[in-house]
């Protein structure tokens, strides 16, 4: 039973993006893939992806998603995600889909780490995983398909 909502921030203007089906799609996240349990996601710019980049992982450049897992959720809240619309909106043009679809990616993925899943550790599970959760979720080629680690 989910004891937090998920929510999302929008931090800068999303042009070409329905803010309504990106936060359905969150809720269907939150139920589907996290098991009811809530996330906070940011839709920032890369400036700030970049900050927060190198403040906590000590990678001075910008990135499309980062995600921080809850050091403990007792309210059942899995963590908080934040996304670069800027390299959302570039990458969505250079894979040829909606930049709405490329949130989604994104989302799926930061999510996926927020449940506990490493790709750079994990020996494939978590591709497994992020491939199965595009094909029920109808979203196009993942992020982990595009930049095999």
């Amino acid at each position: 039973m989910p004891t937090r909502q998920t929510t999302l921030l929008f931090q800068v203007a999303t042009p070409g993006l329905a803010r309504r089906d990106t936060r359905a799609f969150a809720k269907r996240l939150d139920t589907e893939v996290a098991g009811g349990r809530g996330f906070c996601c940011l839709i920032t710019d890369d400036a700030e992806l970049r900050r927060l980049n190198r403040q906590f992982r000590k990678k001075d450049h910008a990135t499309d998603v980062l995600s921080f897992p809850a050091l403990a959720n007792p309210n059942g809240v899995l963590g908080e995600i934040a996304i670069s619309f800027e390299t959302a909106r570039q990458q969505a043009a250079e894979h040829r889909h909606a930049v709405g679809q490329e949130l989604g990616l994104l989302m799926l993925h930061g999510v996926l780490h927020l449940i506990g899943m490493d790709h750079e550790t994990d020996r494939g599970q978590m591709a497994r995983a992020e491939r199965k959760w595009r094909a029920s979720l109808g979203l196009p080629a993942g992020l982990i398909e595009r930049r095999p680690v």
